[in-house]
C-alpha cells in the first residue's frame, strides 16, 4: 500500500508546467520585496483589481499622505477618495484603517510589520487573516514577497482558474485549498524565490492565454496543451 501511495504522490506536473512558462515566457523580472507593512497595505488594495491600477493607487496613497501613521488617522472619506480606482473602495478603505490601527495597538503604539520577521508562516498568516479584508492571498502574499520571504504561494483567480483547468486540483476546492494542494507539489527544494517565480508566470499565463473567458482559442497553441485535459479536449473537438 504504501509502494502505491508513494507512486500517487510522486507528481511533477509541477515542475513540468514551470520550466514549460518558463520556455514560453523566460524569466520574470526580479522582485523588488517590500517592508511586510507596505506589502499588506498593496495586497489588501489589489484583491479584484488590475496589477497597473493597483500600483497606481499604492503610489497615490504615499504621495498624498507621507506616513502609514497619516493614513491610519486621516478622515475615512479622505482614504477613500485616494484609492476610489479599486475594486470595492467603500470596502477597503475602512478596513485598511482598521488595521493599521491594530497593528499599532498590538505593536507597543509602533506601525510597522517587522517584528514578524522570525516567525513561523504559519503564525504569521494566521494573525494576518484574523483581520477584516485579509484573506489567504493577502496573507501569501505578505509572506512571500515582502521581506520576510517565507514559503507560500499567492494564489489569485489567475492561478486556481489554470490549476483546475490543468486538472492539478479538482473545480470543487476554494482558492486556499488549491495553495495547500499545490505546495504539497511543490518541489522541496524550490526556495521561497522560486515560489513566487512560479506564480508569476502562471498569473502572466491567465493574463495572456489561458483567460477567464474566450480562452479556447489559444488553446492550440499553448504551452501548456500536452499537460491540459481541459485543452486537449478543445482541441480535439475542434
Amino acid at each position: 500500500m504504501s509502494a502505491v501511495t508513494s507512486l500517487l504522490f510522486d507528481d511533477t506536473r509541477l515542475e513540468e508546467l514551470h520550466q514549460a512558462l518558463l520556455a514560453a515566457y523566460g524569466r520574470p523580472p526580479e522582485r523588488e520585496c517590500w517592508s511586510p507593512l507596505r506589502q499588506l497595505v498593496y495586497s489588501m488594495l489589489s484583491s479584484r483589481t488590475k496589477t497597473e491600477t493597483s500600483h497606481e493607487v499604492l503610489y497615490a496613497l504615499e504621495k498624498r499622505f507621507a506616513t502609514w501613521e497619516q493614513v491610519r488617522d486621516a478622515p475615512v472619506q479622505d482614504v477613500l477618495e485616494v484609492i476610489a480606482a479599486v475594486t470595492f473602495p467603500e470596502k477597503k478603505a475602512p478596513a485598511l484603517q482598521q488595521a493599521l490601527r491594530r497593528i499599532t495597538r498590538q505593536n507597543g503604539g509602533k506601525l510597522d510589520l517587522n517584528f514578524l520577521h522570525g516567525h513561523s508562516e504559519e503564525r504569521i498568516r494566521r494573525w494576518l487573516e484574523s483581520f477584516e479584508g485579509v484573506g489567504a492571498k493577502t496573507s501569501a502574499s505578505v509572506v512571500n514577497f515582502s521581506t520576510i520571504r517565507g514559503r507560500a504561494l499567492a494564489v489569485d483567480s489567475h492561478h486556481d482558474r489554470i490549476a483546475k483547468r490543468l486538472h492539478l486540483v479538482p473545480q470543487s476546492v476554494s482558492a486556499e485549498e488549491t495553495e495547500q494542494r499545490l505546495l504539497t507539489m511543490a518541489p522541496a527544494s524550490w526556495t521561497p524565490e522560486m515560489l513566487d517565480e512560479h506564480h508569476s508566470l502562471v498569473k502572466l499565463h491567465g493574463q495572456l492565454r489561458c483567460t477567464k473567458i474566450d480562452f479556447e482559442k489559444n488553446c492550440a497553441a499553448c504551452p501548456l496543451l500536452l499537460m491540459c485535459p481541459t485543452g486537449e479536449d478543445i482541441v480535439a473537438a475542434k
